[in-house]
């Protein structure tokens, strides 16, 4: 049973045991290569790591947030057991929020991956973790979208995540002679988020809609979009760039 508080916190968490609970461990998944399992170990990873190091900078001693080998220990537990630690760690997690909650500022800037966040950023980024990765274990469902569909869902991926999602696109995309790849992904309604890279650096950004889009969409697919995803439903998402323009900006989103 899963307590109130965790719950209140972390209002994603039932739906995404539900699903895990409805899959085999071994089943694959959206996440290209990965099974339920692997989905189970890299949410256990994901609630430890935002919860150590949220914790760490409560108590004066901050840390660098670790890589994915964090999850090793986990991938080597028995399915119960990493079924029970999977819960205990969101548990600490939803702990130590509210300890942060109460201590800091709302604006109190934490360092994480590299960069620095707001202190509420750490259950809200745990939010998205489970919201995308229910998606990758039951694809377009009704829930699944109107979770991603939510405005703080592209909020929190373009402002609170940003330039990580873009970095390992870039690492392997080739510019071109222009030396430099820019896209606008577009949802009537609401702001484009523009992305840009060249061979030393990347950007995200939310911006007024401006020029033609790279990609078109609603705003549960853009959010799969950026998260190197693709919605199960291709009529969700067009594009009138071109294939070379959006074979680079898909590149550069880790989708090719």
């Amino acid at each position: 049973m899963i307590p109130s508080r965790v719950e209140e916190t972390l209002p994603e968490l039932v739906p995404f045991v539900r699903a895990v609970q409805a899959r085999r461990p071994d089943d694959g998944t959206w996440c290209e290569a990965w099974t339920v399992r692997d989905v189970l170990v890299h949410q256990t990873g994901n609630a430890e790591e935002l919860a150590r190091v949220l914790q760490a900078f409560l108590d004066g001693t901050p840390v660098e947030t670790r890589g994915f080998d964090r999850e090793d220990p986990h991938r080597r537990l028995s399915d119960a057991d990493l079924w029970a630690t999977f819960l205990n760690r969101c548990e600490r997690l939803t702990e130590v929020t509210a300890a942060a909650a109460q201590e800091l500022s709302p604006d109190t800037e934490v360092r994480w991956t590299g960069r620095t966040v707001k202190a509420p950023s750490f259950a809200e980024h745990m939010r998205e973790e489970l919201i995308l990765h229910r998606w990758d274990l039951t694809g377009d469902d009704p829930a699944a979208v109107r979770a991603l569909d939510e405005p703080w869902m592209t909020e929190h991926s373009v402002t609170s995540v940003g330039r990580p999602l873009l970095e390992r696109g870039r690492a392997g995309l080739a510019p071109g002679p222009e030396g430099r790849v820019e896209g606008r992904l577009r949802t009537p309604g609401m702001d484009d988020v523009v992305v840009s890279a060249d061979a030393g650096s990347c950007s995200i950004r939310l911006a007024a809609p401006e020029g033609p889009a790279t990609i078109e969409s609603d705003a549960a697919a853009r959010v799969l979009l950026l998260w190197g995803r693709r919605p199960a439903d291709p009529a969700r998402w067009h594009s009138s760039a071109g294939p070379e323009a959006l074979r680079k900006v898909r590149g550069l989103l880790g989708g090719y």
